[in-house]
Order: C-alpha cells, then structure tokens, then sequence
C-alpha cells in the first residue's frame, strides 16, 4: 500500500474512530503532535503506541516542536520547561566550551523526556541566525547573531537528542534569521544579496552531513529566486539546499497552513512535492484537508522513502537514569552566565 509523503496532526489526546480509518487508510509518513495531544504522561504514551500498533511498527515518525522557551508542547506541570536558545547563546559568548556542553545535556535531557512518552523526532534544532531588526518569530529561538556559535550549538543539540534516542530535524532551510513579518501570518521577503545569505547558510553547511531531517522555509528569496517561496521553488531547493548547502536528508515542508503559501492544502502540498520537498507537514488534523492532500498527493518516491527510513534507523534507546544529572549539568553550566 502506498504511502502518503504527508506528516499530519491529530485532534485531541485520542485517536479517533475517523482518525484511525483514514490514517490505516492513507498511511501518512508521520505524525506530528501539539499542545492539545498531551496530557499527562500515561495518555501519551498511549497515544504514540496507538500509533505504532496502526503502523505495526515501532520505528514510526513521530514528532514535536519541543524547542524550549515559548516553543514548548509538553509544559509544566506535567513535564519540565527547558530554556530558549538564547540561554546558550549567553553563555557562549563568555564560555564557549562550556555552552556547547550546556546544550548538549539539555538536548540528551529533552530528548529523554519524549522518548519516555514515545515520540521519535523532534523539530529542532533551530539554525535559523538571527539578525538586528527582523521580526520577533524568531528571536531567543535563536542560538545566536554569530553563524559559527549557531553551528556549535546546533551540532550540539543534535548529538544530544541523538544519545538519547530522538531525531533531531535542522531548521529552516535556507534561514529564517532576517524575516521582517511573520510567515504564519504572511509571506516573508528577504531581499539580501546572495553574498550576504551564506552567512545564513553556513550553519546548515556545517551541519547538512550529520543531519538526517531538514524543514523549509516558507520565504522568498530574490537572489535565488523572485517567484516563489522556498518550500515552493525547485531552484532554491536544488541549487541552494540540496547543493550549495549539501543537504541530502529527507526534507520536509513547515507547516503549509502558515499563510505565508497561498492556495488550498491540497494544492499547496502537491506544488512543495514538485519542488522537490520529500514530505508536506500538515499539522492542524482538519479531516478535510487531510482526506484532500492524501487524495490529491502522489505516493511517497522512492528517494524520499529510503531518506525516511534512514533517519528512523538512527534511533537507538537512550539512558532515562542520567536524566537527573543532565539536568544539573545544564542548569550548573547555565549558571556562569
């Protein structure tokens, strides 16, 4: 049965009757979990294994946007709250060493906490550089204004996540950092030089090799290409993500409700898979829209399969019992900025 190159949201904290048909159905690549998906820790748990026992699988793609700070699904009291980017990058600028280690404690300690509840991949981190004047949709996201600590945290994050047993995903390529608007609310348009956009690439050059995932941005970018946002634009993901930045990881769409993409879900979705895009997120679980792009949507190809099962194979079981002494690490580390 064919896959759908789709990553969709769910409703609630259960999977629905007309849930469970149309996702066995359709068979998504993955699903992807929000605020009103977690509860406690025992309705989660039971809601991933849900999952799994539709897909017969354990290694099946589930994921969140658990950056920390005010990207945060899973929040107190029930779960811990993790700081914002900005943490680490404070402290890089007094102790670089000691940053990179901050973050990677933070990670593996993240990472520990939703593998206890069964999700797969995270949507971080964010390699996004920030720059002086851009809108706020990124801000103390960021790991910085300096390309290189942002690559230093992000490999970081990364390898954090990784011990203990998540997917980490680098976003947003080919970099968020200088937007003036909001893309949730409209289209961005970032008018600087292609000389000056390798400052924003250079993270995710850094990183392309150790990344199995990467999502888009829902930006334009004239000096690559005026017509269409990069999530959109064969040339940008050609050209610039899959070849100047030397991504060659499954690449996923942002969300393709953010109104910065015009058109239906439907449309939208074919037109980023004809770009070049290996997977659509579609987060909000609007049954129509779903059963729309699921029916609208070509199968899975067979590139953007092997890329989905390449980084799901790189999922191994981390170390709950060190959860504990992360934490102190992080916060003791933390504490000399």
């Amino acid at each position: 049965m064919a896959v759908t190159p789709a990553i969709f949201g769910l409703a609630g904290p259960q999977l629905s009757r007309e849930e469970r048909a149309f996702f066995a159905d359709a068979r998504p690549a993955g699903y992807i979990l929000f605020k009103r998906n977690c509860v406690d820790r025992a309705q989660l748990r039971a809601l991933t294994d849900s999952l799994r026992a539709l897909e017969g699988r354990a290694d099946v793609a589930i994921l969140i946007d658990q950056e920390g700070g005010r990207v945060a699904r899973m929040q107190p009291p029930e779960w811990p709250a993790f700081p914002a980017g900005g943490a680490f990058e404070a402290l890089y600028r007094r102790a670089p060493a000691s940053a990179i280690a901050a973050a990677e404690a933070n990670a593996e300690a993240l990472g520990l906490m939703l593998a206890e509840v069964g999700v797969t991949v995270d949507c971080a981190p964010i390699l996004d550089v920030r720059h002086a004047g851009a809108d706020e949709v990124i801000g103390d996201r960021a790991y910085g204004d300096d390309p290189l600590a942002v690559a230093a945290i992000g490999r970081a994050v990364l390898d954090g996540l990784a011990r203990a047993g998540i997917v980490g995903i680098i976003k947003h390529m080919p970099g968020h950092g200088r937007v003036r608007v909001d893309s949730h609310k409209e289209l961005p348009i970032v008018d600087a030089p292609a000389a000056a956009l390798d400052e924003d690439l250079l993270p995710f050059r850094r990183l392309a090799a150790r990344a199995a995932i990467g999502m888009t941005a829902h930006i334009v970018y004239p000096a690559w290409d005026p017509t269409a946002p990069a999530t959109l634009s064969p040339t940008v993901i050609e050209r610039v993500i899959r070849s100047q930045i030397g991504f060659a990881g499954l690449l996923m769409t942002d969300d393709i409700d953010m109104k910065a993409l015009s058109g239906t879900p439907a449309e939208k979705a074919c037109a980023a898979l004809a770009a070049g895009c290996d997977l659509v997120l579609d987060c909000w679980a609007r049954m129509d829209e779903m059963t729309a792009i699921a029916a609208a949507a070509p199968p899975i190809t067979a590139a953007a399969q092997a890329r989905l099962d390449a980084a799901m194979a790189s999922v191994r079981p981390g170390d709950p019992a060190r959860f504990a002494d992360l934490v102190a690490t992080r916060d003791r580390l933390l504490a000399l900025a």
